[in-house]
């Protein structure tokens, strides 16, 4: 099984790699799937690359599906 997690555009350091965050995480990723990224924009990454630009409403409805996730996980 695959997961992608959502992630926003901090930071754009050449032309195929970002600085993404979520849930208080950075980390660079691989752009070269995705065209037209800017910053601050949604991406689903997976295995250290962007394979999809989402719109804030899609990306919001995801993280927070994720944060169920992590709220149910015990400690």
């Amino acid at each position: 099984m695959c997961l992608a997690i959502p992630a926003k555009v901090v930071d754009i350091l050449n032309d195929t790699i970002v600085e993404v965050e979520t849930f208080g995480n950075r980390a660079q990723v691989n752009t070269s799937l995705v065209e037209g990224l800017k910053q601050n924009d949604y991406v689903l990454v997976h295995a250290g690359f962007a394979i999809e630009i989402l719109d804030v409403q899609a990306a919001s409805e995801s993280l927070a599906l994720w944060r169920e996730i992590y709220a149910a996980q015990p400690n």
